[in-house]
C-alpha cells in the first residue's frame, strides 16, 4: 500500500477552490433567501389587503344600513356577483320605503342653521348648542333606484311663475323651512323676501316670480285650536265636516303639499262636532274614526275644487315619533335623549307610527278622483331616533335652560326634527317627484 504524502496546510488559510465554492454557495443562498422574503412579503400584503376588503367592503345589496358596534353583520358569501348599477329614479317604479341610511361625512350641506336666517328656534339644534353633528351626514339610499340629489336651481326653474304651498302642522312647518333653506342657498340676498305670520308665511324668490308658502292647519279641517295652539288636548274640539275657512286659502296654488297626523294622536278619543259654528253638543270618537272623517272632508274638497291639469297634490305620510327607547332595545333610556346613531335594524317599526292611521290615510287617498301622490316617509323616518331636537329646542317660546336640559324626562322633544336634518330627505324625495 502506497502512502500518499500529506498535504501541507498553511495555518489560517483554506484552499482557493474551497473558498470559491463557499462564496458561490453563500451568494446562491442569499438570492434564494431574498426571493423567498419577497415572495413572503407579497403574499402577506395580499392577505392583509384581502382581509381589509372583507372587513370594509360589502356589496350595496347587503349594506341596508350601517351597523352599530355592538351589532353583528352577516358577510356575503365568497364569489357573490356585485349587484347591477341602480336604475334612475322613476316615481312609478321606485319605492322610497326600501333602502338604507349611509353615513357620509364628506357630504356638503347646502345650508346650516347659521347660514339660513329663516329657521325657527324650535328646530335650530346646532345653534341651540347640540354638541354632536353626525346626524347631519346620513343619506337615504334606495335599494334599487338612485335617488337624485336636491338641486335648488332646478327646483327654482320648475317653480318659475308658480305658487307652491305646504299645509299642515309644526312638522310640516319644519319641512317648509327645510325646503325654503335648500332653495335659498342659491338665491341672492337682494332677490328674496320672507313674510311670516301665525297662519300664513310666504317666501318669494323674486327673480323667478315664485312663492313657497306655509299655511297652518294641523287637522286640515277646522277646530277651536287652529288659532289657540296652546289649548290643551282635552279642550280641543274638531269640526270634522268643515274645511272652507282653511281651504279658501289653498285655491290657486300650483303645487300643494299636505300633512296631518300627530295632532290626532294626543289621546284615544277626540271631541267632534258637525258644522262650522259652535262647539256645543260634541261627541267623542275614537281617534282613527275622527281621522277618517276629517280626511274624507279634505278629500271631498280636493276632488271638487282642484283641477289636476293645473295643480299637483302631495300628501306626506306619518312622521315617526321616538317616545319609547324600549322599542329599539335601549332599556333605561329616556326616549330619544342622547341618541346619536340611527336604528339599524332593517324594517324596524316602533310604537311611534300607528298602522291603523296609515291604513286610513292610504284608504282615503286611494279612493279619490283627483290623483294625490302619497310620499311615504314613514319607514325611513322610523330609523332616525338620533335626529330629533331632544333638549336642544324651546318650550313655551323660550330656549330650554341648563336646568331644563338636565331633565330630559320632562323636556326631551322626540317629535320634532332638527333643521337641517331628516326634513331635507323628505324634500329630496319630494323633489324627485316634481
Amino acid at each position: 500500500m502506497v502512502q500518499m504524502p500529506a498535504m501541507k496546510r498553511v495555518k489560517g488559510r483554506a484552499p482557493l477552490s474551497v473558498v470559491v465554492a463557499i462564496i458561490r454557495g453563500l451568494a446562491l443562498a442569499g438570492v434564494i433567501f431574498t426571493e423567498d422574503l419577497r415572495s413572503l412579503t407579497v403574499v402577506t400584503a395580499k392577505e392583509e389587503k384581502e382581509k381589509e376588503r372583507k372587513r370594509t367592503s360589502l356589496p350595496a345589496g347587503t349594506r341596508t344600513v350601517l351597523t352599530l358596534p355592538e351589532e353583528s353583520v352577516t358577510l356575503p358569501a365568497e364569489g357573490v356577483t356585485p349587484p347591477p348599477a341602480k336604475k334612475p329614479f322613476d316615481p312609478t317604479r321606485c319605492s322610497v320605503t326600501e333602502g338604507y341610511w349611509a353615513f357620509d361625512r364628506s357630504k356638503k350641506l347646502l345650508y346650516t342653521d347659521q347660514t339660513c336666517p329663516f329657521i325657527d328656534r324650535q328646530d335650530s339644534c346646532q345653534r341651540n348648542g347640540r354638541p354632536d353633528s353626525d346626524y347631519l351626514y346620513w343619506d337615504w339610499h334606495l335599494d334599487d333606484c338612485s335617488l337624485p340629489r336636491f338641486d335648488p336651481v332646478a327646483v327654482l326653474e320648475k317653480l318659475r311663475g308658480k305658487r307652491m304651498m305646504f299645509v299642515g302642522d309644526s312638522l310640516m312647518l319644519g319641512q317648509w323651512l327645510s325646503f325654503v333653506c335648500l332653495v335659498n342657498s342659491v338665491v341672492p340676498y337682494t332677490a328674496r323676501s320672507m313674510e311670516r305670520s301665525r297662519t300664513l308665511s310666504v317666501y318669494t324668490a323674486q327673480d323667478y316670480n315664485a312663492t313657497i308658502e306655509f299655511y297652518w292647519a294641523p287637522f286640515l279641517v277646522e277646530s277651536n285650536s287652529d288659532r289657540n295652539i296652546r289649548l290643551e288636548a282635552g279642550g280641543r274640539i274638531l269640526h270634522v265636516d268643515a274645511i272652507e275657512a282653511h281651504a279658501r286659502r289653498w285655491s290657486g296654488a300650483d303645487i300643494l303639499v299636505f300633512d296631518s297626523y300627530v295632532w290626532w294622536m294626543t289621546g284615544d278619543r277626540i271631541k267632534t262636532v258637525w258644522g262650522s259654528f259652535g262647539d256645543d253638543g260634541y261627541e267623542e270618537l275614537d281617534a282613527w274614526v275622527a281621522y277618517r272623517l276629517g280626511l274624507k272632508t279634505w278629500a271631498n274638497w280636493v276632488d271638487s275644487h282642484i283641477d289636476p291639469n293645473a295643480t299637483r297634490v302631495f300628501f306626506m305620510s306619518i312622521s315617526t315619533t321616538h317616545m319609547r327607547s324600549e322599542d329599539w332595545g335601549r332599556e333605561g333610556g329616556i326616549r330619544c335623549y342622547n341618541e346619536t346613531w340611527p336604528i339599524t335594524r332593517k324594517g324596524y317599526w316602533g310604537s311611534g307610527s300607528d298602522r291603523r292611521m296609515m291604513e286610513v290615510m292610504s284608504g282615503v287617498l286611494g279612493r279619490m278622483k283627483v290623483p294625490v301622490t302619497l310620499l311615504n316617509i314613514t319607514q325611513l323616518t322610523e330609523h332616525r331616533r338620533d335626529a330629533h331636537v331632544s333638549v336642544y329646542t324651546e318650550a313655551g317660546g323660550s330656549l330650554l335652560t341648563d336646568e331644563q336640559r338636565a331633565d330630559p324626562r320632562t323636556y326631551a322633544d322626540c317629535i320634532h326634527w332638527c333643521v337641517p336634518g331628516v326634513p331635507d330627505t323628505w324634500n329630496q324625495i319630494l323633489y324627485a317627484h316634481l
